[in-house]
């Protein structure tokens, strides 16, 4: 669904995102990891179109980015950045309800569609609340089920891709794993998922695989266990820490300090 191949990106003559290679397929979570400055957000505007490669190409289901109709990105393509500026006074299902504005599915068929959006983000019940008026995280929450509206689909066989940056910045421990664990669900769908997480435990918990990046650079892609290693994380994030094994999922658990 994704592919990414030989990536680098320049802002005023500065290469900030350099020689980037990676695929996500429908069904696998990518989360991408990374001190503050490695370059994630830049990454990330590569993928949603928003910054133009200096080298490279993104690809969607083998075609460039910049060739895919409007349309296909708007109905295939969900895209939740790290902050969402909105200051109209709409109620929260009328923003949820604007991911709905690409597809003509009729009136009936998108409210359900929006109230199981909002159900999945634990947010049916802020339905009538003005958006201007919550907070962070329910702001955050809105926005995820206005996104998951936006792709949903009936044809299950249709290729989506997801793309969030920070999606649980702003979340309590419930609602950050309940936003991961609606992602995995999303795989199961034909869906591919892109997270840029801070971290480690959620990434370990929920991805297939792990990217980590610094100073614009490719230091390291794979399974959990082969990137959650003491060595890397002091490498990269200058910070100490221990690897023990999570006694349920079998996951790695980094304990830090």
């Amino acid at each position: 669904m994704l592919e990414v191949q030989n990536l680098s990106v320049n802002i005023q003559n500065k290469t900030i995102i350099e020689n980037i290679t990676f695929e996500v397929m429908p069904g696998e979570v990518l989360a991408v990891l990374g001190p503050n400055g490695a370059g994630k957000s830049t990454l990330f505007s590569a993928l949603t179109g928003e910054r133009l490669p200096a080298t490279g190409q993104v690809l969607i289901n083998q075609q460039p980015l910049s060739a895919i109709s409007d349309n296909l990105r708007a109905t295939q393509i969900g895209v939740l950045p790290q902050s969402s500026a909105l200051s109209f006074a709409f109620s929260c299902y009328e923003v949820v309800s604007m991911g709905r504005i690409p597809w003509a599915t009729g009136k009936d068929k998108d409210a359900e569609i929006i109230q199981q959006a909002m159900e999945q983000v634990d947010a049916w019940h802020l339905c009538d609340r003005i958006y201007t008026s919550l907070s962070g995280g329910e702001k955050q929450r809105i926005h995820l089920a206005r996104v998951i509206a936006q792709i949903t689909t009936d044809n299950q066989q249709a290729p989506r891709l997801l793309l969030l940056d920070e999606p649980t910045s702003a979340l309590d421990p419930s609602h950050q794993h309940l936003t991961l664990q609606l992602a995995r669900q999303l795989t199961a769908s034909n869906t591919a998922v892109l997270v840029i997480l801070h971290d480690f435990n959620l990434a370990a918990r929920y991805a297939d695989k792990i990217m980590v990046i610094k100073e614009g650079k490719q230091v390291v892609l794979g399974e959990p266990p082969e990137v959650l290693k003491p060595g890397l994380i002091k490498e990269v994030f200058d910070i100490e820490s221990q690897i023990i094994n999570h006694p349920t999922y079998q996951v790695p658990v980094v304990l830090l300090g």
